[in-house]
């Protein structure tokens, strides 16, 4: 074999090894993953219920009972005067100590209380229709004849017995210094707590006594005394007719704490949510807690009508 064939043959075979060697790093070399195609994501295009709300309270909270998660507040932790309000946390603090059926009696430390509500001295209630009675009609002498019976009960005094409720509730902005929440001064009212305490509170009281709260739902609330008198006072809730769903509503007003109200109504099925204004004026706490009803609903994808429809 000459060299010039040699040499070619060697040419050959040296290209033969370069086509090889390329074809399997072509054919090993780890291809780049395809670059993924861009997905779409999905995002709601529905406005929120609770924007530009127009309220007159100083603070307000929608808070789901059922999860304990806000679903709409402003300033729901300022401190503020309850008025009435903590006629709730009195009925709260009294169930622990008082049964259904334990006697309660007016007496005249309770009927100097402000306001006449045809109690009269020495009548006696069952605790629970005089509870009704207080938180309904928002009897000042009821709130204050059950307080006494408690705290007697206990042998604490009210502030400490209100005290202590508010602790067993972990309402950290709550206290009272009687049960009634009238104003002591031009300065102190008789009880403070936030927005937030207050919707805690009322559902702790729904689950502690729905039969109490259950009478705060309806128009007006009729009790019998132990001795057979009849007594019949309107709801200080006047909408209690217009909020759906309605489970619990006390109203609150002192010339300290101005307008509040608070309410639990059922969202769905079993599903309470609290619904508070606190600061307002005694009309537009009415229509406050209205429109946060009206968005509420909306906000579960009700169909709510104009409110008071």
């Amino acid at each position: 074999m000459t060299d010039a064939i040699k040499e070619r043959q060697e040419i050959g075979i040296a290209l033969l090894l370069c086509v090889i060697v390329l074809g399997g790093f072509v054919f090993f070399y780890p291809k780049p993953a395809p670059t993924p195609s861009p997905v779409a994501v999905a995002t709601s295009t529905a406005p929120d219920p609770f924007a530009h709300i127009p309220l007159q309270g100083k603070a307000a909270i929608v808070l789901d009972l059922s999860t304990g998660q806000p679903i709409f507040e402003r300033n729901a932790d300022a401190q503020l005067p309850l008025a009435s309000l903590t006629k709730l946390l009195t009925t709260y603090a009294a169930l622990a100590a008082l049964s259904s059926t334990t006697p309660v009696t007016i007496t005249p430390e309770a009927l100097a209380m402000d306001g006449d509500y045809g109690l009269a001295d020495g009548e006696t209630f069952k605790f629970e229709d005089l509870a009704r009675f207080a938180l309904v009609s928002s009897s000042n002498d009821a709130a204050e004849a059950i307080a006494i019976a408690a705290q007697n009960h206990v042998a604490q005094n009210t502030a400490t017995l209100l005290k202590n409720a508010a602790a067993a509730a972990h309402l950290s902005q709550t206290y009272a210094v009687n049960g009634t929440g009238l104003d002591e001064s031009e300065t102190l009212s008789g009880g403070y707590g936030s927005a937030r305490d207050v919707a805690r509170l009322a559902g702790e009281l729904l689950v502690a006594s729905p039969e109490i709260a259950h009478a705060t739902t309806l128009p007006s609330v009729t009790v019998t005394s132990l001795g057979g008198t009849t007594h019949t006072l309107s709801n200080t809730d006047i909408d209690v007719e217009h909020f759906p769903g309605l489970l619990l509503s006390k109203t609150g007003y002192t010339d300290l704490a101005g307008g509040n109200l608070a309410i639990v109504i059922d969202a769905g099925i079993n599903h309470p949510v609290a619904v508070v204004v606190l600061g307002s004026t005694e009309e537009a706490r009415f229509t406050d807690v209205g429109a946060l009803v009206n968005a509420t609903l909306a906000h579960f994808a009700g169909t709510p009508g104009p409110y008071g429809s």
